[in-house]
């Protein structure tokens, strides 16, 4: 037998399209040869080694066998199909198995990172790099980084990895671990991790948990900055357990004293205190007591005598001021504060300075609508209504009459200690012009008078005094056609005064009544006495006269 055909029955037969074992027997200057046990030796370019430690005559390597033979009897062999074949191995194995690999970063890429496991390209999309979003993936290259391989896809070969997933395995080995450890009340030792308006988060164990800004302390923390600092160890308890989420909550304040335990005993009802204005609300000025203690001084407890809009009026942030205590609300954790408890109440013996009927002067400090207010002495106001301005006009507004600063003089008609009030008049300085006028004239009484406005109601008149008359439209004169007598604004008339209300302040005229009085006293005149000697032609002629003119009169309506 041949030689050949001894060595074929010794040994396994090659097949092509697969991975087989050589070694390299010559080291030339572009090439290698490989001798696969066949009649010829396989060559491989040397750029196929990508370690130059592989590069070493006699070392045993695999291949991939294309073709057992070429045009010329050499086998076509390849070294990166065989390394690529032989690491996607590994790739399937790592990703069934679930195990983590080791990923080497090359470069940024659109959408995330490319980097190599086993020598073979694979993708670290960005959402897959951390647990957070990284701002500066730059910075990762070149970078060995740990990760697991979540998608492999054989016929376009690529292989899809992420490190996020394995580090939230890990944390969750972590919570689970720390959730077997703690327990709601324990104190334990954290590391402040990050911080927020909310919050900080802070780390026990490995496992983040969350410190609110409310918890920090018992004195009011608007960022966590004030207190913490990144890295910071702190000592927390452990105030809620969301087994279900892992989601650990934990406070500072647990661990300090209340400020509000023994606040009755410390501020009691009545007592002084001092503190700084924290801030301004529309309501009120909010007042430090001390770390953690805020009292209210309401605007309505900052002036005994001044009406205040807004705090600002009195008081400024970072004022230090002394108040009284009114009210303790543990429970509320409120405390009501006086300011203008602090100083004697004008009010208090208002009734031993000031009395009714007294005549006072004073300054016009504002007026409203209904009325001017005046200061009579520093913190005592008086309030002149506008219905106590004038006896005679009718005023709208006290603006009319009366200028801010302005000084005036007023009688007092009314003090209500009680109400804070005491109520002024100009009008009562003078004798009322109505009275006058009663006192000079009497229902009854007739006098001219001249129109000062024709509203459909009737007539308005001026009447001596500066007072003013009304003559409704049933006692205005009729004219021979029994229609109302039009009159026009400044025609002097005569009229007779119907009546007087003073309660009412209503002086009512007729110049109806007037004009009838006149014409039965025309009527009366005519009549002449009838004697014996007078002739019945004569007689009869007189009474006709005087019977016409009264049936003249009525059919007028007169």
């Amino acid at each position: 037998m041949k030689f050949e055909d001894l060595l074929s029955q010794y040994t396994v037969p090659l097949k092509e399209k697969e991975i087989v074992k050589g070694r390299i027997v010559k080291i030339l200057k572009n090439t290698v040869l490989v001798d696969l046990g066949l009649k010829s030796e396989g060559e491989l370019s040397i750029s196929e080694f990508s370690d130059p430690s592989e590069l070493e005559e006699g070392k045993e390597i695999y291949v991939y066998l294309e073709k057992l033979e070429d045009r010329e009897g050499k086998p076509v062999i390849s070294k990166k199909q065989a390394d690529f074949f032989l690491r996607w191995d590994k790739i399937k194995e790592k990703y069934e198995k679930g195990e983590p690999v080791e990923i080497k970063v090359r470069k940024k890429v659109k959408g995330g990172l490319m980097g190599e496991v086993f020598g073979l390209p694979v993708f670290l999309p960005g959402s897959q790099i951390d647990i957070k979003p990284v701002t500066d993936q730059d910075a990762l290259i070149g970078q060995v980084l740990r990760g697991k391989i979540i998608q492999v896809n054989y016929p376009k070969q690529n292989i899809v990895v992420s490190r996020r997933v394995l580090l939230e395995e890990e944390i969750q080995k972590k919570r689970e671990a720390l959730l077997k450890k703690i327990k709601v009340g324990d104190v334990v030792t954290a590391r402040v991790k990050a911080l927020a308006d909310f919050g900080a988060f802070v780390e026990i164990d490995g496992v983040d948990a969350l410190l609110h800004v409310s918890d920090i302390s018992w004195n009011k923390v608007v960022h966590p900055s004030e207190v913490l600092s990144i890295d910071q160890e702190i000592k927390v308890k452990v105030l809620a357990i969301d087994e279900k989420s892992y989601r650990i909550t934990v406070g500072m304040k647990q661990l300090q004293p209340h400020p509000w335990d023994m606040i009755e005993e410390k501020y009691p009802v009545g007592s002084r205190v001092k503190g700084k204005v924290t801030s301004l609300a529309e309501y009120g000025a909010f007042v430090e007591l001390e770390k953690g203690v805020e009292g209210l001084i309401h605007v309505s407890e900052m002036s005994w005598t001044r009406t205040i809009h807004h705090p600002s009026q009195v008081l400024k942030v970072g004022q230090e001021v002394e108040a009284v205590v009114l009210h303790v609300d543990k429970e509320n954790r409120r405390i009501s504060l006086g300011l203008k408890q602090t100083m004697p109440d004008p009010w208090s013996i208002v009734d031993e300075k000031f009395k009714e009927g007294e005549k006072v002067i004073g300054k016009i400090r504002s007026y409203k609508e209904f009325g001017a207010f005046v200061e009579l002495e520093e913190g005592i106001e008086g309030l002149i209504p506008t219905t106590e301005i004038s006896w005679t006009k009718k005023i709208r507004h006290p603006k009319e009459v009366f200028k801010k600063g302005q000084k005036v003089e007023a009688v007092i008609i009314g003090i209500d200690k009680v109400n804070r009030r005491i109520t002024l008049s100009v009008k009562r300085l003078k004798e009322d012009p109505l009275e006058i006028f009663a006192k000079e004239y009497k229902v009854g009484d007739n006098l001219k008078v001249k129109i000062i406005d024709t509203p459909k109601a009737g007539l308005v008149v001026g009447l001596p005094y500066g007072l003013e008359g009304f003559i409704p439209n049933s006692m205005i004169a009729r004219d021979e056609n029994r229609k109302r007598v039009e009159h026009k604004i400044g025609e002097e008339i005569e009229v007779k005064i119907s009546g007087i209300d003073k309660e009412k302040r209503k002086i009512i005229l007729s110049e109806r009544a007037l004009k009838e009085e006149l014409i039965k006293a025309e009527v009366r005149e005519e009549i002449e006495p009838v004697t014996p000697s007078t002739p019945k032609s004569k007689e009869r002629k007189r009474k006709y006269t005087i019977g016409e003119k009264i049936k003249r009169q009525k059919n007028k309506g007169e």
